[in-house]
């Protein structure tokens, strides 16, 4: 790689991360907020959801003793729903651990009452004022079964002292689906209309949020196709309200996502507020007509999830959701983002270690590029091999600046050498270098998988450090001199490949460039040992297959 490339490259890389934030992340003005929720709040007829949070910090322990419980289980996940307000507020994923140190694993839902409190609530609302409907005070009763499992649902039931009674059954999959069916019984010769909802609570921003711009964590929704992302400051500052015909809404973490599935075939408004707490909820806004005597039924699904790429899929495609696949951040590279996790995914069933498939995607990017690189080397050895000749025009017209351009040029043309040509193999793989960090950043599938030695967690930085010689001096380092062996590597390679292109002419550049490869090496320090095992693998490859076309180009022009 020419250093001037790595600069172009570098330049390059900063220009899309700006022109991404101008324009693939545009930030909401008030004015469009208000004109979408002013559509929605016109319907006057649809009850608003009751607000009414508060919050009780008491542990966890305590939060989930203060109620009755049902408990659920499957491969999975294993949890508990309250009897008070019937809501999923215990879920704890069994193959996920905190990390690699610890056999604790990850708990996703908590009470209501507990600081960290996120839960998941549905039912049904009316206009009528008059009606007494569950809420999250309400006490409900086990019909039947008591333990929910993939092979036996549970039924919940409560009745008013008006002659109505609501219904709940609830099954599991074997993964981390729920499906609601939700059931109001009138014994009355009156008539009432209802309203299913559902809502997702979260009393307080996670700890740990990344808060990186290459990552959306907080409310998400696809509604009729469109991608909604709302940061959680977004929502603290003003609320978010759509009506759709179609899609799906949820909280989304850096791995895990809680989602709902409206019912099928009816219109819902969505909305993502805050008031003490986060929310992300639906309404169906046309009501169900609950004539006297009889009954109307609605479901809904509930999604707790790891966000495991052929789980979600599997998800969007077998239940025919909307864009399911975008509660993985995938981002605006999708189109590459995703094909190069499969291909990843494809080489680790095959090698079964995600560095064997990294080292193996790497090759095949080598490949696809092979022709390209080619066009490029022959024209970097041509440029080195004018580099006396460019020196002696320089000290010819070194006070006159313009002449020296035109010979310049002239000697180019001569040559049919293009300078710029060694630009090309870099701009086209900047795409490719940022989806690869996009695919170890997001996907669950490489988090805490190890590769040889001490490479632990491909998702993670290398943990060693040359301040110490990689941990054979007996003490740890600050967490900002943390420069691994892999990362060390990978500067070397890049200085090697320096010395195999055409040196700047001008002692500054020269100067400025023999730091660039500590310069890279530092800042990539802190990325994740897979991708920076990518690079490294890459700058070798490229060595070699420049070495090889520079050689034969070098023969070609001496005869």
């Amino acid at each position: 790689m020419d250093s001037k490339n790595v600069i172009a490259a570098i330049a390059l890389s900063s220009a899309v991360i700006v022109l991404y934030s101008l324009f693939f992340i545009p930030e909401k003005s008030t004015q469009q907020k208000n004109i979408a929720e002013s559509k929605i709040e016109k319907n006057n007829d649809t009850p608003a959801l009751d607000q009414n949070e508060t919050k009780i910090e008491i542990s966890r322990e305590e939060a989930l003793k203060s109620s009755e419980r049902l408990r659920f289980e499957n491969q999975s996940i294993v949890g508990s729903i309250s009897l008070k307000g019937a809501v999923i507020d215990d879920l704890t994923f069994k193959e996920y651990k905190i990390n690699l140190q610890s056999d604790e694993r990850v708990v996703l839902l908590g009470p209501r009452n507990f600081k960290d409190g996120y839960l998941i609530e549905s039912g049904f609302v009316s206009t009528d004022k008059n009606i007494d409907i569950p809420n999250s005070d309400t006490i409900w009763s086990i019909v039947g079964n008591d333990t929910l499992t993939n092979q036996s649902p549970i039924k919940l039931s409560w009745s008013n002292k008006q002659g109505i009674t609501f219904e709940k059954e609830i099954s599991l999959d074997e993964k981390f689906l729920f499906t609601i069916n939700q059931r109001v019984i009138n014994s009355t010769n009156k008539k009432y209309d209802f309203y299913s909802y559902g809502q997702i609570i979260r009393n307080k921003i996670p700890d740990g949020l990344s808060n990186f711009y290459i990552l959306h964590e907080g409310p998400i929704a696809t509604l009729d196709g469109e991608l909604i992302e709302e940061d959680y400051d977004d929502i603290q500052d003003q609320k978010f309200s759509k009506t759709a015909q179609k899609g799906w809404l949820g909280v989304g973490d850096k791995y895990f996502v809680a989602s709902i599935i409206p019912p099928k075939d009816k219109e819902f408004k969505t909305t993502f507020d805050y008031k003490n707490k986060f929310r992300a909820n639906f309404i169906t806004t046309k009501p169900l007509e609950l004539n006297q005597n009889s009954s109307i039924e609605d479901n809904l699904r509930v999604i707790v999830a790891a966000k495991r790429v052929d789980v979600i899929d599997g998800y969007a495609e077998n239940l025919n959701i909307d864009k399911f696949d975008l509660v993985i951040d995938w981002g605006f590279l999708y189109f590459i983002t995703k094909p190069l996790f499969f291909g990843i995914d494809y080489f680790f069933k095959l090698l079964g270690n995600y560095g064997l498939a990294i080292i193996a995607i790497t090759i095949c990017i080598r490949l696809a590029f092979f022709p390209l690189a080619n066009f490029s080397f022959r024209s970097m050895a041509k440029m080195k091999a004018l580099q006396p000749e460019m020196v002696r025009l320089k000290e010819l017209h070194k006070e006159d600046k313009m002449k020296l351009q035109q010979e310049m040029m002239a000697l180019y043309k001569k040559e049919k050498v293009n300078p710029m040509s060694g630009c090309l193999p870099i701009l086209v793989q900047i795409p490719v270098f940022f989806a690869l960090y996009k695919v170890l950043f997001v996907t669950i599938e490489m988090r805490q998988m190890p590769f040889y030695g001490w490479i632990q967690d491909l998702s993670e930085r290398d943990p060693t450090s040359i301040f110490n010689l990689f941990g054979l001096l007996p003490y740890d380092v600050p967490s900002f001199l943390i420069i691994g062996a892999w990362p060390v590597a990978m500067g070397v390679s890049m200085w090697i490949q320096q010395k195999l292109n055409p040196a700047p002419t001008d002692p500054m550049q020269a100067k400025i460039f023999m730091f660039f490869p500590l310069f890279l090496t530092v800042i990539l320090a802190p990325f994740p040992s897979g991708l920076v095992i990518y690079w490294t693998i890459n700058n070798v490859l490229t060595m070699a297959q420049q070495v090889f076309i520079m050689k034969r180009t070098t023969v070609k022009t001496t005869n």
